[in-house]
């Protein structure tokens, strides 16, 4: 770990090595600010999972040996913004229309964010997902942040 900023104003960054243990971390440390932060239940778990799918791919598909990928959340009124930048500006993450072994995870962002997408940056790119803290529902009011 490398680095950990928090601050009354609901930001969080976190520099991890670009590893399966720094995704991991990631989670790990992300759930913790979030409980600090007082979200829980439902909306603490749909988050917890944004932020694992997105660290795994920073990790797995964006890693330059020898760099880190950034964390960053900020908590506002009724959501919560995850970012994970990495230094593989030319990868850039799309679903798989047709999931096999893996390619899932962005199906599971799309479906527990309100909105996601990628923004450039001068070394690489910054994957960012909104999710709600409160329970989405779907038809016929069902909950649709599935349980753990």
């Amino acid at each position: 770990m490398k680095s950990e900023t928090t601050t009354p104003t609901g930001e969080f960054t976190l520099r991890l090595s670009a590893t399966r243990r720094g995704a991991r971390l990631a989670r790990l440390l992300g759930a913790q600010q979030l409980r600090d932060w007082g979200v829980t239940g439902p909306a603490t778990e749909a988050a917890e999972l944004v932020l694992a799918e997105l660290a795994n791919n920073a990790a797995l598909h964006g890693r330059v040996p020898g760099r880190d990928f950034e964390v960053r959340m900020e908590r506002g009124e009724g959501h919560v913004r995850i970012e994970l930048s990495d230094a593989r500006g030319e990868r850039r993450p799309l679903p798989s229309a047709t999931p096999d072994e893996g390619g899932y995870g962005l199906l599971l962002v799309a479906a527990l964010a309100t909105a996601w997408g990628v923004k450039e940056r001068e070394v690489g790119k910054t994957v960012w997902a909104t999710v709600p803290l409160t329970a989405r529902t779907g038809p016929a009011g069902q909950n649709t942040v599935p349980p753990r």
